[in-house]
């Protein structure tokens, strides 16, 4: 039985406890088994936890009854076999520390625990001596196969997606406007493409035979999505500040762009610029009147730049995405940040996972060094008084770049949406309340009298004689018995309009 008295710690994890280690269900960085196991099947979670983010496992507690059996019953030779796991079953050796702790098991006697204290191995696979590849995911250690590995070999830097030859793609196949665009940056005008594309890493010999690379095809394709169909941006725009479903669907703009980097960067900056407004208001400090833009040109520039550059293109079935709310811009990109780099420390660490990439796209004036450009994307979001922007890596296997928008801008953009809506001459002819019941409506698809009650924080029957109001001038319309409870008002639009 677990005795809590004992106050057994680890030194090399103090969160490690005997309680911890007895009572707490098993987790990516933490298992439990019996000494009785055999190495040789104890050796795949070694592997697995190396492959993962490192972990513990801690020999001498049951794995389904949890009680305290200690090693030493196992003897000097078993115990000798846990601590050569790493060097007799793995391949290259894993780094791991052994620890042992002194407890008392369930006969009363005195006896020692085994903690394997397993590092995560950064830049290389650890494979088992078969071959066979393992990697802890949530509370289990599983086998991986086929392109599961390559995917993690990839994470890993060991193998690089852009130097890989594409088996698909001919010299033929690329943009021949888009290549001497290209020589010319480089002052490479005069020589042959070939040479150009060898000289630089994108036509290489693979088996006897010269082939382009997948980065020569993501930059240079004619038609980029034959041989990479990932190589894509969905711009997605909705009215409001969350996506709507069903009835409620509040999307308005669904464009993708299916072509080679350079011509995507170039016409995925031209769709979201499009989207983009400006806002005049009164800068109090002038007196005067400014126009600004919703975000800073740098920064979702930047954002967008940075996906199609360090995103991982060996992801299948996934592409970045562009989406556009009322309140705030989402840049989301396939893959984890790349190699050191955290959403922690992005503002300050530099690291590129397509080099040959972001060589291309430096020289033709797009990209900085990863943390140069993100260190400005802060500092503009700081001078337009905007929350700094906001990094995350939703599911652990995407890089999402968050913008936001301020109140005042949100709030502006709404009146401006429903005085295009009605016209400014039928805008003048109405109270503030009328006004502010338009600008609302404007951001929704439809809205219930209840909805229009708390946002304007006015009685009911003040907001039912300005709704009967809207409805006789023609502005607005009503789906539903005039007695229905549930009945809903939405805006009239453009065309339904000027057909009265």
């Amino acid at each position: 039985m677990l005795d809590s008295k004992q106050g057994v710690v680890s030194k090399l994890n103090p969160m490690l406890t005997l309680q911890y280690m007895g009572t707490e269900p098993e987790n990516k960085y933490f298992d439990r088994k019996s000494a009785k196991k055999e190495p040789a099947k104890l050796a795949t979670l070694v592997a697995g936890f190396a492959n993962a983010e490192g972990g513990v496992i801690v020999i001498g507690i049951s794995d389904k009854s949890h009680r305290i059996e200690g090693v030493n019953a196992a003897g000097a030779e078993k115990l000798n076999a846990f601590l050569n796991m790493a060097k007799d079953y793995c391949k290259p050796m894993p780094q791991m520390r052994e620890e042992f702790l002194p407890v008392i098991n369930e006969q009363g006697e005195a006896d020692r625990l085994l903690l394997l204290h397993v590092e995560a191995s950064v830049d290389r696979l650890i494979y088992m001596k078969n071959d066979s590849v393992y990697l802890r995911i949530g509370d289990k250690t599983r086998e991986i196969k086929g392109e599961d590995i390559r995917r993690l070999e990839y994470s890993k830097g060991m193998r690089h997606y852009e130097d890989e030859c594409n088996l698909d793609a001919k010299l033929e196949d690329l943009d021949e406007e888009l290549l001497e665009r290209y020589k010319e940056r480089i002052g490479a005008a005069e020589l042959p493409t070939e040479q150009v594309l060898q000289a630089r890493g994108f036509y290489t010999e693979w088996h006897g035979e010269m082939r382009l690379t997948n980065a020569a095809v993501l930059l240079f394709a004619k038609n980029v999505m034959r041989s990479c169909p990932t190589c894509r941006v969905r711009f997605l725009r909705y009215e409001g500040e969350t996506a709507e479903t069903g009835t409620r669907m509040n999307l308005v703009k669904d464009i993708n762009l299916d072509l080679p980097i350079l011509r995507m960067v170039e016409k995925a900056q031209e769709v979201v610029g499009a989207q983009l407004r400006e806002f005049t208001s009164l800068d109090p400090s002038t007196g005067k009147f400014r126009t600004v833009p919703e975000y800073p040109e740098f920064a979702w520039q930047e954002g967008l730049i940075n996906a199609v550059t360090h995103r991982e293109y060996a992801m299948s079935g996934d592409y970045i995405r562009v989406t556009m709310y009322d309140d705030h811009l989402e840049i989301q990109s396939p893959g984890r940040l790349p190699d050191i780099v955290t959403v922690d420390n992005i503002r300050y660490t530099r690291f590129s996972r397509n080099m040959h990439i972001a060589r291309v796209l430096t020289e033709f004036g797009y990209v900085r060094e990863l943390n140069e450009g993100v260190k400005r994307i802060y500092a503009d979001m700081e001078v337009f008084f905007l929350e700094p922007p906001e990094y995350t890596e939703p599911g652990g296997a995407t890089v999402k770049l968050t913008l936001k928008n301020n109140i005042k801008v949100r709030q502006q953009r709404r009146q401006e949406r429903a005085v295009e809506t009605v016209g400014r001459a039928a805008w003048q002819d109405l109270d503030d309340l009328e006004r502010e019941i338009l600008a609302f409506m404007g951001s929704r698809q439809q809205v219930t009298r209840a909805e229009l009650e708390k946002v304007t924080g006015k009685a009911t029957r003040t907001v039912a004689v300005r709704l009967s109001s809207l409805l006789d001038k023609g502005l607005i319309k009503r789906h539903g018995s005039k007695h229905d409870p549930k009945q809903t008002y939405m805006l009239m639009q453009d065309a339904e309009l000027h057909a009265k």
